[in-house]
């Protein structure tokens, strides 16, 4: 009689735990890393499916970008006045007030501007704006998508139970929570050097560079006692989650926040401070 190979062996064990229906959401998921550890699914696929059993228990609050950092445009304001600012910002989408920062009349997309330098005596800019969508702070991220996918909308406005804008949700930062950070053309390149010299004394710097790493390319001594990261020794300067715009003086170089969430600084500018600037205050928005 012929012994059975140790390969149908484990095939049958595995079959039997596939087979078998999960009982709850922690048994699926051993179901799932039992098969990830027999290579029936690659790590990619383990992380997305998890995520989006993730993605099914979160809420529109959990991944909002707050108010207080959501960059609004003023269409009370001559466009020319706002541009500069909406190049700077590098979004696709921007909600639009009109004097009141309390009250988001809509979306303005940066491509529809394209119009204002063809026609600026008849551009209309108020009639450029898309219509805005609110959503509650409770709203669920599987329903959040699959309104996004239907509606054909990117962006939505998170609403708190008075009412009041709450701060933005947009598609990318739902399918982020599935299939980790998405990258676009504005993005610091994951290639790229941590480190980037822009000028003479400023330096584009991520904010996962090690500090012993910006010492040696900057000549700095910041002390790597108590964080291992710059963003890690900017955030404690802080001392809170800053926005985005916001500067930090640690002499000799002070460090503006180019990139940031709700839950972490992402890219720092680096300057050198001038001997005028040694006068000015040490944190500045």
């Amino acid at each position: 009689m012929d012994d059975p190979s140790p390969k149908s062996g484990w095939l049958e064990r595995l079959s039997a735990l596939l087979i078998r229906e999960p009982e709850d959401r922690e048994q699926l998921i051993t179901v799932l890393h039992s098969a990830f550890e027999r290579d029936l699914l690659d790590s990619d696929a383990l992380s997305m499916i998890e995520g989006v059993m993730q993605v099914s228990e979160m809420q529109a609050r959990d991944i909002m970008v707050p108010r207080s950092q959501m960059d609004l445009i003023d269409i009370s304001k001559k466009p020319e006045e706002f541009i500069p600012f909406m190049i700077e910002a590098a979004h696709s989408r921007f909600p639009a007030i009109e004097g009141n920062e309390d009250e988001i009349i809509g979306i303005l997309l940066a491509k529809d501007l394209l119009r204002y330098y063809a026609d600026p005596d008849e551009f209309n800019l108020r009639g450029m704006l898309r219509p805005a969508v609110f959503i509650p702070e409770s709203k669920r991220l599987n329903v959040l998508l699959k309104d996004f996918r239907s509606n054909r909308n990117h962006m939505a406005i998170v609403v708190n139970e008075y009412g009041g804008a709450a701060g933005l949700v947009t598609i990318e930062d739902v399918l982020e929570q599935i299939v980790g950070e998405i990258e676009d053309e504005y993005d610091f390149d994951e290639e790229e050097d941590n480190i980037v010299a822009e000028a003479e004394d400023v330096y584009r710097i991520k904010a996962i560079t090690e500090i012993e790493c910006v010492n040696q390319a900057l000549n700095t001594y910041y002390d790597d006692t108590d964080y291992d990261t710059i963003g890690g020794l900017v955030l404690n300067k802080f001392g809170r989650m800053p926005n985005r715009g916001e500067s930090v003086a640690i002499d000799p170089f002070k460090f503006t926040v180019q990139r940031v969430d709700s839950r972490r600084i992402y890219l720092l500018k680096a300057e050198k401070i001038t001997d005028a600037e040694n006068v000015a205050t040490d944190v500045s928005g």
